[in-house]
């Protein structure tokens, strides 16, 4: 995955003098109590793994000599998680199950005298990326020369870089440590049981090689990844999370990996997996090269210590993972006796330690998710370069659609649906439902009614009913107020103030011809403007013509109010009142939409109409899915909604939606 590549700021504070350094140590001196000092800090998690399961909540309890802490108490926002009361190590267990919301972790000890001493902190919410694009592309490569020795203080022009054979302008090189998130991922399989204190010792000897700008993860894997610690920076808490490793179960390396590797924390350094295992992998259901495929995308380097378990490290084991450490820019270590880790530990610290930091702008800036492969050479004599063979470009942005329904019965009667209920179908491609929901979210309404002189003796009428309407409505609905005859007008805007309304439907007086499709498409370009669910309750008696009945009545046609009600979003209610109305065009829009058309005869039935279409607005649904075709291509998808049990159900929608274009 590409990504932006900010600079490195370190900020240094020097020391404060000698003497304003002795007052300061005196003024502390006098306010400090006589009683014994404790002091609590929470050494893991320092931020989301992103990853639902159990994460070990971990905190440091510091004393003085001869003092017992009390009881640890974790929190999470406030309630009480659970108390650690056998001693170091304090932890407890808890699952992070909405990464997307932000939690506060508190931990509390009491020291003898009864104060009680606190640390806290803040997990931020993940942000849900919407948009992405390749901009600046990191590549780590490290130089060596024939004799294997690291190449070091090499100028920018001794780099040459090309992506798909095409040759790239470099706009940075540099040779410096920066802070790295490590995943040391630890086989606790039955398998390693006899060898488990020897890992123990390789994990924690590893750890040594941190730097102080560094985070580590400690994750035991079995046939999935148990409970982890971290991100942190504490050695004791990593070496305690290490030594409280038991092995137990199968192994499933490589899903284990794509578990951990998708993950893992951003960082603006590097990002590695340090897998410690024997290479027997009985229970994975992952295919190799899409857990490769997995870590590339992740810009994972996975450096591979192979340990003999009971069985050994297999050759079709030592396969596997020498191709996972070196299709992903990392090394594969087999040492076979504790002497060996020096070599390992020193080894892994060269090669983390001596890399180029090489960023570069792409000239393919298109977002279409492919593999793009990167080839770095080095202009030093003799020298050989490690780097990763390339990235995958972002994807676009996920396709979310949301589609608003109501279901009904052969009787005509309104349905209460469930998720488990329904068959969703785009483009005849089954889908996975995301979100299903009743439709509460407030509405916004424009009521258009027809002010044509054949309305002149159903003023009073249509008066009435539209005030009962709009007190049926709920206080939080917005509701507009449109007439047509020969033109189009608001009398009254969106808005939830009742009185301002019916004040406008006061003022209805009729003239002139049938603007009807104006009416409608005026009603859509309004809602077009606002947010949520949109709705139009349009009233006529007639169809589009002008006042003498000889043309049209409106300035647009009916494909183009057709093709805005497609864009906008909005359900249309048509109420046709009497036996003059365009009932074939009332019922199209009102089908196109997800709507009603309602015919009532006669006048004395509009309010009865009207009731009805506030009954629809309160029994509707809303699912949502993530669509299996993710183009931004812009075209109208047709999607379908089925009640599995029951195909004589009717559901109405707007039937599908627009994909959004391509940026």
């Amino acid at each position: 995955m590409a990504i932006c590549v900010p600079l490195l700021a370190l900020l240094l504070q020097g020391p404060i003098g000698h003497e304003a350094g002795e007052s300061a140590r005196a003024i502390a001196a006098a306010a400090a109590p006589t009683a014994a000092s404790i002091s609590v800090r929470i050494t893991s998690p320092l931020g989301r793994s992103g990853l639902p399961g159990a994460i070990r909540i971990v905190a440091q309890v510091n004393a003085d000599e001869g003092v017992e802490p009390g009881a640890v108490r974790f929190f999470i926002d406030g309630q009480l998680l659970g108390t650690d009361t056998d001693g170091a190590p304090y932890a407890v267990e808890w699952t992070d199950e909405n990464p997307f919301e932000r939690r506060e972790i508190a931990v509390a000890v009491t020291d003898p005298l009864g104060t009680e001493v606190r640390d806290s902190i803040v997990l931020e919410p993940f942000d849900i990326v919407e948009e992405s694009q390749v901009t600046s592309v990191l590549v780590e490569a490290a130089v060596q020369d024939r004799d294997g020795r690291f190449v070091k203080h090499l100028p920018q022009t001794a780099f040459r870089l090309s992506e798909d054979g095409v040759p790239q302008e470099l706009d940075l090189v540099r040779h410096e440590s920066v802070g790295a998130i490590f995943a040391m991922l630890i086989d606790s399989s039955g398998s390693m049981s006899r060898r488990l204190d020897f890992v123990q010792r390789t994990a924690a000897t590893l750890a040594d090689y941190m730097t102080p700008l560094d985070r580590m993860i400690v994750a035991p894997f079995s046939k999935s990844v148990g409970s982890r610690t971290g991100p942190t920076d504490d050695r004791r808490t990593i070496t305690e999370a290490i030594t409280s490793i038991r092995a137990q179960g199968g192994t499933a390396i490589l899903d284990s990996l794509q578990q951990l590797a998708r993950s893992l924390p951003e960082s603006t350094g590097r990002r590695a997996i340090i897998l410690i295992t024997d290479g027997y992998d009985e229970n994975s259901l992952t295919p190799a090269d899409e857990v490769l495929a997995t870590l590339k995308d992740a810009r994972v380097t996975v450096y591979v210590v192979g340990i003999g378990g009971v069985a050994g490290v297999s050759l079709k084991g030592e396969r596997l993972l020498r191709q996972l450490a070196s299709e992903t820019g990392g090394r594969l270590f087999l040492p076979t006796t504790e002497d060996q880790l020096a070599l390992v530990h020193t080894a892994l610290a060269d090669d983390v330690q001596n890399r180029y930091l090489l960023t570069y702008t792409p000239g393919n800036q298109r977002q279409d998710g492919k593999w793009r492969s990167i080839e770095v050479v080095c202009d030093a004599p003799g020298s050989h370069v490690k780097a990763r063979p390339g990235y995958f470009a972002p994807k676009p942005a996920p396709v979310r659609a949301t589609i608003e329904f109501t279901a009904m019965d052969p009787s005509g009667e309104y349905l209460n649906v469930s998720a488990e209920d329904l068959e969703i179908h785009e483009e005849g491609v089954l889908q996975q439902l995301d979100t299903f929901h009743e439709a509460t979210q407030p509405v916004s309404i424009v009521l258009a009614l027809d002010a044509s002189g054949s309305m002149r003796r159903k003023e009073a009428e249509v008066i009435e009913s539209a005030r009962a309407f709009t007190a049926a409505l709920r206080p939080e609905d917005k509701l507009a107020v449109l007439q047509f005859s020969d033109g189009v007008s608001f009398t009254h805007d969106l808005s939830t103030n009742r009185d301002a309304t019916s004040q406008a439907i006061d003022g209805y007086t009729t003239a002139g011809g049938t603007a009807l499709y104006d009416a409608m498409a005026e009603a859509l370009l309004r809602l077009k403007q606002t947010e949520g669910r949109r709705v139009v309750v349009v009233m006529t008696d007639g169809r589009d013509e002008d006042n003498p009945g000889t043309g049209p009545g409106s300035m647009r046609r009916l494909p183009e109010v057709l093709e805005l009600l497609k864009e906008s979003g909005a359900t249309v209610f048509t109420i046709g009142l009497g036996t003059k109305v365009d009932a074939e065009t009332l019922q199209r829009m009102a089908d196109l939409s997800g709507g009603r058309a309602l015919l009532p005869q006669d006048v004395s039935q509009l309010g009865q109409e009207f009731a009805r279409v506030v009954e629809d607005l309160r029994r509707r649904y809303v699912i949502g899915y993530t669509s299996t075709n993710s183009e931004h291509d812009g075209r109208w998808r047709p999607v379908s909604i089925q009640v599995k049990s029951a195909p004589q159900v009717t559901v109405r929608s707007v039937g599908g939606y627009h994909a959004p274009e391509r940026r």
